[in-house]
């Protein structure tokens, strides 16, 4: 028998009081951001920087407000447990958050950049190194749980599985990027393309993977 899509809309649909949240979250980020700039005395040359990690912190929890997944039994539970955290360190290793350790190990500091972008926590030992940007971890974070979510209901759906691996194209821009950028040579025109990009395509497929994750269509005859 033919198989069929089940989708249903209302479940991406705002509420009332999800919009007034949403228009109090994002005046506050305006706010934010406008202190900065003149806290830190800086010049803005791309404003649309100053929006990317917005958009991935507000998409983020708008993702995990309507996400409750729901394990069927323990064995459920560890499974989904152990697939997030697996991938979520993949994520972090392909987006930068984790690294190898460098020359020099300085410890931890706080990066005072952009609401958003920072404050960030950077930390240089001598197994490993950290850079934890906001944006980023909130981000990787909420990837993964979405990607336990969608075990937990790959039961009923094979369709499932197969959206949850689109999550991984959402780390290997930074990853084609740094291969631009390498076979470039730093200062080139196809180095600067290749980064202004990446934060312009990587954001643009985080909010379409955060979206199938949160329908995540189920499959029925």
């Amino acid at each position: 028998m033919p198989r069929t899509i089940d989708f249903d809309p209302t479940r991406l649909r705002p509420s009332r009081d999800v919009l007034l949240w949403a228009g109090l979250l994002v005046n506050t980020e305006i706010l934010l951001t406008f202190a900065y700039l003149l806290l830190a005395d800086v010049r803005v040359q791309e404003w649309r920087f100053l929006v990317y990690p917005f958009v991935w912190l507000n998409v983020s929890v708008w993702a995990l407000a309507r996400t409750d997944p729901t394990p069927r039994s323990g064995r459920d539970r560890y499974l989904g447990l152990g697939v997030a955290v697996g991938y979520f360190l993949v994520l972090a290793y392909a987006g930068g958050l984790l690294m190898p350790a460098g020359h020099h190990a300085t410890g931890w500091r706080v990066s005072w950049l952009p609401p958003g972008w920072g404050p960030g926590l950077v930390y240089a030992g001598d197994l490993f190194r950290l850079s934890l940007l906001p944006y980023n971890v909130v981000g990787y974070l909420t990837l993964a749980y979405l990607v336990y979510a969608t075990v937990l209901d790959a039961a009923g759906s094979a369709l499932s599985g197969i959206v949850g691996l689109l999550s991984c194209v959402s780390c290997s821009w930074p990853v084609l990027a740094s291969l631009l950028t390498g076979f470039a040579g730093a200062g080139t025109a196809v180095a600067t393309a290749a980064t202004e990009w990446t934060y312009a395509l990587s954001t643009a497929v985080f909010v379409l993977t955060v979206g199938l994750l949160v329908w995540r269509p189920t499959v029925g005859r």
